[in-house]
């Protein structure tokens, strides 16, 4: 066999040349039959080295995926090629959510753990060497479509949520070129039960329902009801932000009252600056307060040491506030009392129910808005908010007349 002859050049008898430092290199992996391009990319602080590879079943495909590895690094991405849309959900749930309340992070845990990581945790956030598998929007799109079949447009929009600011906070770290998630819309999902009001009489057979009762949920049902409060703000209410007796002597008298000012969201805030009011309380709404104070001051000298927070109006029988799955078990009782179907009503429609029969007495919407703390009242609220707080009193005024007292 004929060998070359010797060029007269002598850079072309050195052989193959050799990659310049910090462009990577190719070489051929017999057991896996296929060229792989490697890159290093920076070392560990104990001075391991960090590299990217990839695989091709040519030397030619294997240089365009060690230029592509290049572009990468020269772009700032540090994820690795099998950096998913599960290790990114993870990620954020672990480091994500700090300063959230148990609630929240609890109900994230479980959108992430029952939609987005079952359904779309295998796709890669970014895969510039086979787009296949790499998260598309079409992708999303198909996920929320199907999930709309047999979930709310709430539910979607929590799930859209997860995953959106999961590839955000991968974005942030490099580890995904774009959020795919933002091009997507939320579509409508399925429609779920709509809310509803008491009438006049069912409203009346709930209020005396709620009288007979001997525990704090009857209380608490009186309140809700003839002050259209939330249930989320009820629940961390205080005695020293209730006024039973008001001052009528004032120059301008104040009526007895209640200062929804927290709720028991992360640190406490109402639900918007607008929620944080004060309201009067009709005449029935203090007799049941009356009535809690002597309950719960009989419960704290049986606890004993074990009352753990004396200032709660509504509190379990050993002084700890009161959950949702607590008032809403304890409130279906009251509910079948009354003679009302208690699959048919949950705690937040007391508020619905207050603000229809509001409605209904000719109070105008403006007022109601107030009332219930809603964000469309503009600067009177806003001066009521910020200066001297006075006590709105338009709600038990029209209770007062709708509900004068206990029917026998």
């Amino acid at each position: 066999m004929s060998k070359r002859a010797p060029s007269e050049d002598p850079e072309d008898n050195q052989g193959p040349k050799r990659r310049p430092r910090g462009e990577g290199g190719i070489h051929w992996d017999e057991t896996r039959q296929r060229w792989i391009a490697t890159l290093t990319i920076g070392h560990t602080a104990r001075g391991k080295r960090i590299t990217r590879k990839a695989s091709a079943k040519t030397e030619t495909q294997a240089g365009e995926k060690l230029k592509q590895l290049r572009r990468d690094h020269e772009e700032g991405m540090t994820a690795a090629q099998n950096y998913t849309v599960e290790d990114a959900v993870r990620n954020w749930l672990q480091y994500g959510l700090n300063g959230r309340s148990s609630e929240t992070i609890t109900k994230n845990t479980i959108i992430a753990e029952t939609h987005v990581i079952p359904d779309l945790g295998g796709r890669k956030l970014y895969a510039p060497l086979d787009k296949r598998h790499e998260l598309s929007a079409d992708d999303v799109d198909r996920w929320l479509t199907e999930k709309a079949k047999t979930h709310s447009t709430r539910t979607l929009q929590e799930m859209r949520a997860v995953l959106k600011r999961s590839v955000a906070r991968a974005q942030a770290r490099d580890k995904a070129k774009r959020n795919v998630v933002e091009l997507c819309e939320v579509p409508r999902g399925k429609t779920g039960r709509p809310s509803k009001s008491l009438t006049l009489d069912q409203a009346e057979a709930v209020l005396k329902a709620a009288e007979e009762d001997e525990s704090t949920i009857g209380a608490y049902v009186v309140v809700s009801l003839l002050t259209g409060a939330r249930t989320e703000e009820m629940r961390p209410l205080r005695w020293t932000k209730t006024d039973l007796e008001g001052n009528p002597l004032a120059g301008l008298p104040v009526p007895p009252h209640i200062m929804v000012w927290r709720s028991v969201r992360a640190g406490g805030d109402t639900k918007t600056k607008k929620s944080r009011r004060t309201i009067a309380l009709p005449v029935r709404c203090v007799e049941a307060l009356r009535a809690q104070q002597t309950r719960q001051k009989t419960a704290r000298e049986a606890a004993g040491k074990a009352w753990h927070d004396p200032d709660l109006v509504f509190a379990s029988e050993v002084g700890t506030e009161l959950d949702a799955a607590n008032v809403r078990r304890k409130f279906r009782r009251i509910i079948k009392r009354a003679g009302l179907d208690p699959k048919d009503w949950t705690p937040r429609e007391l508020r619905h129910s207050f603000v229809s029969l509001l409605s209904d007495n000719g109070v105008p919407l403006e007022s109601i808005a107030r009332l219930c703390g809603h964000s469309g009242t503009g600067v009177t609220e806003a001066i009521y908010r910020h200066q001297i707080r006075p006590v709105i009193d338009d709600g038990a005024t029209v209770m007062d007349h709708i509900f004068p007292q206990a029917r026998e």
